[in-house]
């Protein structure tokens, strides 16, 4: 069974990239080939500024106030990165679908697989399933692949975190934990 590349890989690489920036070229290469992604070209300078430039338009999708908006936002990243579907068998693993033309520099395969992989991900899970933490003090970004679909942390840590920061002051608010001298 040849699973979609256009799944949750594509979205945990973005989510990735966009909470720890590459530092180098060899890093996105890197990041890249573990999430199990063949790349047709190197990575040059060049692909990694863009690479850069193109995750500031994606955080634009993640920051949406509403459905309309994000998805507006997520069509311009379509037209201008993606291409219409067609099947593939570069390097012998099968055919499957492309959403792009093949032998693209490696920003624009990178955008485009990061850009299908959120649409798909959105219109299949729910365009509420991409946000930024909502713990104080975090603003990293996450792609919702629970089950129930109510993700608000971007990590257990700040989920927890924020948890008993809610619960410290629910007890404060009502007196506990105060020492009451008569």
């Amino acid at each position: 069974m040849h699973l979609n590349p256009y799944g949750q890989g594509p979205l945990t690489l973005a989510v990735d990239l966009a909470n720890r920036p590459c530092a180098d070229t060899a890093d996105l290469e890197r990041r890249c080939a573990q999430a199990g992604f063949l790349l047709e070209r190197p990575v040059g300078r060049d692909d990694l500024a863009r690479v850069r430039s193109f995750l500031d338009g994606w955080a634009a999708v993640v920051d949406s106030a509403d459905p309309r908006s994000r998805a507006a936002r997520l069509n311009d990243l379509l037209t201008e990165y993606s291409g219409p579907p067609r099947l593939t068998d570069h390097a012998g693993t099968g055919w499957h679908l492309h959403y792009r033309p093949d032998d693209l520099p490696a920003h624009r395969q990178i955008a485009s697989l990061i850009a299908v992989g959120t649409a798909l991900h959105l219109t299949g899970r729910g365009m509420h399933r991409l946000g930024r933490c909502a713990a104080g003090g975090c603003a990293l970004v996450y792609a919702d692949f629970s089950r129930n679909g109510r993700q608000r942390y971007c990590s257990p840590g700040c989920g927890n975190r924020d948890a008993v920061r809610r619960h410290r002051a629910r007890s404060a608010e009502h007196g506990e934990g105060a020492d009451a001298t008569p």
